[in-house]
């Protein structure tokens, strides 16, 4: 997916507007009375985070495990990612959206939500560091990093993007071993260069998975350079793909 870089001008808008969420939240799914974590004050305080929260206990309700892992487990994970953001709103959006897709139910709204907050957040940063140094690849959800592209190819990497056909899907590398790859030709990569420096942000990690599988991160970055952005995971198949 790409969003231009109008991110903070989007969330405004449409924060404004009121056209993410309903117009009334329901939820959260505990009692704010009795919030006590820097993350349920944060939902609590937020009514689109309120409504989030209500989604994801309710999508919790179906949820049946893939891989026949433990399904109170893989909840704690999610609880565990929300409440290590704190009150870091684009983080916990990130981790309450993980957790709805995680559960199979993840509302379009909550989506552009997410993208639209970690957006801000990226071009926040990127506008606090003007000469910014290589960093980590982001280990945490809502965690944001500069980083540089060191190579663009198609999906399976044999050609370079720049002169390859649509159908051949693309793919980035990054110089703190991050990639991002995509079946289809992707606009935000396509407009890059190598050498162009990014922001990445890991947005999703995900739970439900065969032991030791860990493919299918998904990054939102943004490149500074050419402005362009995507989210994309980190491999070609999620966990328990071919």
């Amino acid at each position: 997916m790409q969003l231009h870089i109008c991110a903070t001008a989007l969330l405004v808008a449409a924060s404004t507007l009121g056209i993410w969420g309903p117009a009334h939240a329901d939820g959260p799914s505990f009692d704010c009375r009795k919030a006590r974590l820097p993350a349920e004050k944060a939902i609590c305080a937020d009514p689109q985070m309120s409504t989030i929260d209500a989604l994801v206990t309710k999508a919790y309700a179906g949820f049946e495990p893939a891989f026949g892992g433990d399904k109170r487990r893989i909840a704690r994970g999610l609880v565990a990612d929300r409440n290590a953001c704190k009150t870091d709103a684009a983080c916990i959006v990130s981790a309450q959206n993980n957790a709805l897709q995680t559960y199979g139910n993840a509302p379009l709204w909550v989506q552009d939500y997410n993208i639209a907050l970690i957006g801000k957040k990226a071009l926040d940063l990127a506008a606090r560091t003007p000469k910014p140094a290589d960093q980590p690849l982001p280990a945490s959800v809502g965690q944001c990093g500069f980083t540089h592209i060191e190579a663009l190819t198609t999906r399976l990497g044999d050609d370079p993007l720049a002169t390859a056909s649509p159908e051949a899907g693309s793919a980035a590398r990054l110089t703190n071993g991050g990639t991002a790859v995509s079946y289809d030709r992707e606009p935000g990569l396509a407009s890059s260069k190598v050498g162009d420096p990014v922001v990445m942000c890991l947005i999703a990690i995900p739970r439900d998975c065969p032991k030791d599988d860990l493919r299918g991160r998904v990054y939102y970055a943004v490149d500074l350079a050419a402005k362009g952005t995507w989210a994309l995971p980190d491999s070609q198949h999620l966990c328990g793909g071919a």
